[in-house]
């Protein structure tokens, strides 16, 4: 309604009284009567409170469409508010002297900014939401999607920042979980390729059988990362190992076979190599063994019917084998100077064999049980056998000592006679030795045969006889040289007496430049004696340590010296026959008489 007193009220008064004026003027004119000017007045009249109750009317439906329009705008507001979490928006609706359409304009623009804002959190929510449901579907193999979508779409009407920070979250523990189980995934499907490739199985049926997606090479494929793939994974890998351990202990009881076989077969290398490529599982353990197709079951069974072969054709070369590990076993005993065992002697064997009275497999595991042994005692006698070799090689040094000694011209100057001295020095320290040598390896073996409860044998003889018969013909030989040389003093005493009797008739060449015969040394008394060929101690050592056939202390190394003979060279002549009877009735007997011991 307009203002009294505004200038439209004005005009618009003024209007009307002109107007009313002007009807009066032609009510007049008509000469309508004063009643019938009332009755039009009081018309008009209702007529213009009709027009302005319908303005009034019309100005309030528009003032409650307009106030329902700021409420709805507010409302909605409000509701966009309180769905998008904003709380630090300024309302209008505070201020109360504001007119509606103020109202409807200050917040038209405040909802129409946060309908974009609900919708692009909620394309945000969306995203995120399906990026959730589709991750949860594949951790759970599809078998709660529905029931994730429900509970989703009952969280609609929350959009706010909080709530899209939780589904972020969540999102992101789905995500890192999701590259844990493919990564898992990824170990097993690798470990299983290895498995099937040390086994020689097909890899993409053996995964293939555990989810179809393991194998799967076309676009957009995906990966099954839920529980069912990584338990049916984690058991075909349990399966792939107990069939690879199976594997191994066959193929090792195989080999072991094989290898014995070869061994008693003596078969050459070439056969051998071509199973190089399995033979390093012996000495490898179960994670060890990843080469391709070495535990494949063509190779286990190229491998068994090897050994089949090799078992057949030990068949018909087993009386060999057994003569072979016959002498192998004489071999080693002869090294070792142990006597080897009469019941499985060759001859015997051999006997056995044709009268078939005997396995021929037993009897060669009989003789093999006796190669150990052998060993075994060969091992344990190491030590005395090692001072064997040093007596003996001590007694070489002895004999050489000798024989040099019976070189006259050792003192010569020649080729190597520096040596030989040098020699010689070394070896009378050696021979020094000796004897401290016997009675130290007699104390050993009676120790060893006091440990062992047995006596220790040498080529069937026991060693602490041959070291005593030993010991005993040193000291004969020792008494005899002693025996020489007092009766080659006796001689140059006779000698000097003679020569102080009847004088000495000088030689045409002095007795030192004569060439002296091999074998033969000269006497005081001028005469040649035969040297005797005693047998050294060297050599006595080794015929007592190597004669099997052993007969006590009458053998060669223990033979009596010969009788030493005299011959008178370059004296005086001798006229008077007592004279020589005397001196032979003095010496003869001595002279003559072969050395006792």
């Amino acid at each position: 309604m307009l203002a009294i007193g505004s200038p439209c009220s004005l005009r618009t008064t003024s209007s009307c009284n002109a107007l009313l004026r002007e009807l009066q003027q032609i009510w007049s004119d008509i000469g309508e009567s004063e009643a019938e000017k009332d009755r039009m007045l009081m018309e008009l009249e209702r007529e213009c409170l009709e027009v302005y109750r319908r303005k009034v009317e019309e100005a309030a439906n528009a003032k409650a469409r307009l106030h329902q329009t700021v409420a709805a705008k507010e409302a909605e507001l409000a509701t966009l508010m309180a769905s998008l979490g904003e709380i630090h928006i300024h309302s209008p609706t505070e201020k109360r002297s504001a007119s509606l359409k103020e109202k409807l304009a200050s917040v038209a623009p405040l909802v129409d900014n946060l309908r974009v804002k609900k919708e692009e959190r909620m394309k945000q929510f969306s995203d995120i939401k399906a990026q959730i449901t589709k991750i949860s579907g594949e951790i759970s193999g599809y078998d709660h999607l529905n029931n994730s979508l429900i509970n989703l779409s009952l969280e609609e009407e929350d959009l706010s920042m909080r709530r899209l920070v939780d589904y972020q979250t969540h999102l992101r523990t789905l995500q890192k979980e999701k590259s844990d189980r493919l990564n898992k995934v990824l170990e097993y499907v690798n470990e299983v390729h290895s498995l099937c490739g040390v086994l020689g199985l097909d890899f993409g049926q053996t995964v293939s059988d555990v989810h179809p997606s393991l194998h799967g090479t076309g676009m957009g494929h995906s990966t099954n990362i839920s529980n069912s793939t990584l338990e049916g994974l984690e058991q075909a890998i349990v399966k792939l190992k107990a069939e690879r351990k199976f594997r191994i202990q066959k193929l090792k009881n195989i080999l072991e076979s094989l290898f014995d076989l070869w061994n008693l077969m003596d078969s050459p290398k070439e056969e051998k190599s071509s199973f190089s490529k399995i033979t390093c599982v012996l000495t490898l353990s179960e994670p060890e063994v990843t080469e391709p197709g070495v535990l494949s079951t063509e190779i286990i069974e190229e491998a068994s019917e090897e050994v089949d072969r090799l078992t057949k054709l030990k068949a018909t070369r087993l009386k060999e084998l057994v003569m072979k590990k016959r002498s192998e076993l004489e071999e080693i005993c002869k090294m070792t100077h142990i006597e080897p065992d009469t019941s499985t002697a060759a001859e015997k064997s051999s006997a056995l064999i044709d009268s078939g009275l005997v396995d021929p497999s037993e009897l060669l595991g009989n003789i093999e049980s006796q190669i150990s042994k052998v060993k075994d005692e060969a091992l344990s006698r190491k030590d005395i056998m090692d001072r064997i070799d040093r007596w003996l090689s001590a007694c070489e040094e002895e004999k050489w000592l000798e024989e040099y000694n019976q070189d006259y011209n050792r003192y010569n100057a020649g080729r190597g006679a520096h040596i030989n001295l040098k020699r010689a020095e070394r070896a009378r320290v050696t021979v020094t030795k000796i004897p401290a040598m016997v009675d130290n390896l007699i104390n050993r073996t009676l120790a060893w045969e006091e440990e062992k409860n047995t006596y220790f044998l040498y080529d069937g003889v026991r060693l602490v006889s041959i070291l005593d018969d030993y010991k005993l013909a040193r000291q004969q030989r020792e008494e005899e040289k002693r025996r020489c040389r007092d009766q080659k003093k006796l001689q140059d005493l006779l000698m000097t007496e003679k020569e102080a009797i009847y004088g000495s008739k000088p030689s045409p060449r002095k007795t030192s430049s004569f060439r002296k015969p091999n074998g033969y040394r000269a006497n005081g008394n001028g005469t040649m004696t035969p040297t005797p060929r005693r047998n050294s101690i060297g050599s006595g050592a080794s015929e007592l340590l190597t004669s099997r056939s052993y007969s006590g202390r009458q053998n060669g190394h223990f033979k009596e010296m010969r009788r030493l003979s005299t011959a008178p060279l370059n004296f005086v002549a001798i006229s008077k026959e007592d004279t020589m009877s005397t001196y032979t009735s003095v010496c003869g007997s001595e002279l003559g008489s072969p050395p006792h011991g």
